[in-house]
């Protein structure tokens, strides 16, 4: 049998709109498990905001967080963990940059440590996913090293415009990403992170490499796993860039689009044929 390392994003993909995983799904990946193949997640998220899903799935293999910039195994000491965090400097004079544009927020995050500028608990709510400031305040005061990730909320009216000038200031030292409606986030973390990269340093821990890989995703911080990985799949409700990337495209996260693929995929049943939708 031909052994994979099945990848899944968290929010659009594994999860549904509700954040939990459907028990069809669910089950699928166990019996994907218990044919031998393995399971990690690659997500956006830090590792506190994924790790009940890590639980749930029962996984034992070493997780992508903040899309490439650290890869740990939570359950393996032995692994030796790779954090690849912005250079302070960078980030201050990003703050700067984002200080002037007046945004309406900022956020760091070193590992599992939030630095809030502004303290806003709606904010937190939505953004800081689980747990309370370390500290709130000027964050170029605040951080002591280099922040895993800056995530800026900026006004709308300046959102394009920001993005352009740290893109241009900072090309080099810096991967951005940004979010869609309602919030327009963007999103910062060091130059050679994205999720394939992360993947390689899983798959090998494994002993399989990125061809050996299933990856499914819907955004475009999924576009190099799903573009690198031997079988990329772009959920339904993927992005236009990202389902150009990936080879293949299946159901949305409502539909179970996981479980349909790899039900067809890995004889795990009879159901109908999945039909490519790209």
């Amino acid at each position: 049998m031909e052994k994979h390392l099945i990848v899944l994003d968290l929010d659009g993909t594994l999860l549904k709109e509700d954040k939990t995983i459907s028990t069809r799904t669910y089950k699928t990946l166990q019996e994907a498990k218990k044919m031998g193949h393995l399971i990690a997640i690659a997500t956006g998220r830090p590792y506190r905001a994924s790790k009940m899903y890590y639980q749930q799935l029962g996984l034992d293999t070493p997780i992508v967080n903040f899309n490439g910039a650290y890869v740990h195994h939570p359950g393996d000491a032995s692994f030796q963990t790779y954090h690849s965090p912005l250079d302070l400097e960078t980030a201050k004079t990003i703050i700067d940059t984002c200080k002037a544009f007046q945004v309406n927020n900022m956020m760091a995050e070193v590992v599992d440590d939030v630095f809030l500028h502004d303290y806003d608990e709606t904010f937190l709510d939505m953004f800081a996913l689980h747990t309370d400031p370390a500290a709130c305040g000027d964050l170029k005061t605040l951080l002591k090293s280099g922040p895993t990730s800056l995530l800026v909320y900026p006004k709308l009216e300046h959102a394009e415009e920001l993005r352009h000038l740290i893109s241009g200031e900072h090309a080099q030292g810096i991967e951005q990403r940004s979010w869609g409606a309602p919030h327009h986030m963007i999103e910062i973390i060091s130059t050679g992170n994205n999720k394939a990269a992360g993947l390689e340093k899983a798959a090998r821990y494994c002993g399989l490499t990125l061809d050996d890989v299933i990856a499914f995703g819907d955004e475009d911080n999924d576009i190099e796993m799903l573009s690198e990985a031997g079988s990329g799949v772009a959920m339904g409700n993927a992005s236009p860039e990202a389902k150009q990337a990936a080879a293949e495209v299946t159901y949305s996260n409502e539909d179970e689009g996981i479980a349909v693929y790899l039900e067809e995929r890995l004889h795990l049943t009879d159901k109908k044929k999945f039909e490519k939708q790209k």
